[in-house]
């Protein structure tokens, strides 16, 4: 049975280790049973995605899934653009916050910008860069474009340029759920620890990690 399409597959030659290969019928796309290689096996992405979620590093994962550090990040940007974002509902209420980390070094900040819905505690949007207008744009019009009732932020200043007055909103406790979403993220995710010597080396791999822990169902 074909493990992309789960259709029948016919006899395809072998390969040079002399494992026999087989193509499928329907999407004419080529497999073996057994690999020498352990990244190519099924069931390596599903591991990863655990591993990720887990907070284990690129080289935590390598050595324990016996593949290599290219091979860990390739699979995690690749499983990252799978994952599609949650559908928003319109007319709910969203937190708005932002949890700083660094890139390769502590003279480099960097900061996660994102928004959580309050009803279901999903988060809906996320963006990764400076702590400037820029960025935390490319989440507020999301909540803009979603016809959000209530936005809950801290007292930054900048949200209160972003953010229409009519459903903006600084009170006292507004932004409990979020505020309590950021814990959860610094201790499932290693990298986004405050006392720790793991930094992401890339944006990209850090926003790819991101996507994996809000978007994936593993």
């Amino acid at each position: 049975m074909c493990p992309y399409c789960s259709s029948s597959c016919i006899l395809y030659g072998k390969s040079c280790s002399g494992n026999q290969r087989y193509r499928c019928k329907t999407c004419k796309r080529t497999h073996s049973k057994t690999y020498l290689y352990t990244a190519c096996n099924s069931g390596v992405d599903k591991a990863v995605i655990c591993l990720v979620k887990e907070g284990c590093g690129i080289r935590s994962i390598s050595r324990i899934l016996g593949i290599s550090t290219a091979t860990v990040i390739r699979k995690i940007i690749r499983i990252s653009k799978s994952l599609p974002k949650p559908m928003i509902m319109l007319g709910k209420e969203y937190e708005v916050d932002e949890i700083c980390t660094y890139l390769r070094k502590k003279s480099k900040p960097l900061w996660i910008v994102y928004a959580l819905c309050r009803d279901t505690s999903q988060v809906i949007d996320f963006a990764v860069g400076c702590r400037t207008n820029k960025t935390l744009r490319l989440v507020t019009e999301t909540l803009i474009l979603s016809n959000a009732t209530k936005v809950y932020t801290d007292k930054l200043q900048n949200y209160k340029w972003l953010l229409p007055r009519e459903i903006h909103s600084i009170t006292h406790h507004g932004t409990n759920h979020i505020e309590r979403k950021n814990l959860s993220l610094r201790t499932h995710l290693k990298r986004l620890s405050r006392k720790t010597i793991c930094f992401s080396k890339s944006s990209i791999v850090l926003s790819a990690c991101l996507r994996i822990y809000f978007w994936s169902q593993g």
